[in-house]
């Protein structure tokens, strides 16, 4: 049986934020005489990271004399004006969502990014009309990898979460979910090569479309029923 509601991850898996997220960091860092590989490789691991945890996975990979508040500001100020300009979509998300409205389908979106910036970017993208509640990371209980996001999204929609599919790009956010109660698919992106995935008993798919299939998302039974 299809899920009742649709709880979606923002960066990575709706928006291809992520990618530029990592060409700021190096286009800010290379200049300052860090190595362009070792920005990327070090990036990779900060995916899907609370702004809390970043700072301090900051403060271990730059030099002691680099200013590490001084980055990540100018940083994400150089990430918004980027997205402000054109806001990205992964493989699939459009299509995918115009879809699930069709059919009436219940949606929210549960991201680490702060609940004003992301709501500025899901408009800006086209997609904020698509759902019923957008939780921010500061609008939360507690961050990922902890299941409060989606418990608490599940309940902003008065659902149980094992009554909701949760759809996730990063290792911490579909720990999140499954330890939730949610039926998860993970949608791998940006990721250490040598990393596997968690084993959490989640599903994994290519894109978004996939992903949605494997729950059901588009059988003859509307969600809406």
């Amino acid at each position: 049986m299809p899920p009742y509601a649709y709880l979606f991850d923002m960066d990575g898996l709706l928006l291809d934020s992520e990618r530029i997220y990592g060409a700021v960091a190096r286009d800010i860092l290379v200049p300052w005489g860090y190595e362009a590989a070792a920005v990327d490789a070090f990036f990779l691991t900060m995916v899907g990271c609370s702004g809390a945890e970043s700072v301090r996975r900051l403060e271990a990979f730059l030099r002691p004399e680099t200013d590490v508040h001084a980055f990540n500001a100018a940083w994400h100020a150089e990430v918004a004006v980027r997205v402000g300009a054109d806001v990205p979509l992964r493989p699939t998300v459009r299509d995918s969502l115009e879809r699930l409205v069709g059919q009436g389908a219940r949606m929210a979106v549960v991201t680490s990014t702060n609940g004003e910036a992301a709501r500025r970017h899901l408009g800006r993208a086209g997609l904020l009309d698509h759902f019923e509640a957008v939780l921010g990371g500061d609008e939360v209980s507690a961050r990922k990898p902890d299941p409060a996001p989606y418990r608490e999204a599940a309940a902003a929609l008065g659902l149980a979460p094992d009554l909701c599919a949760a759809f996730e790009d990063s290792d911490r956010g579909i720990t999140a979910a499954v330890h939730a109660g949610c039926r998860a698919v993970q949608v791998p992106d940006m990721r250490p090569p040598d990393l596997p995935l968690p084993a959490l008993g989640q599903l994994v798919a290519p894109d978004l479309a996939a992903a949605l299939e494997m729950v059901g998302a588009f059988g003859q039974r509307s969600v809406a029923e």
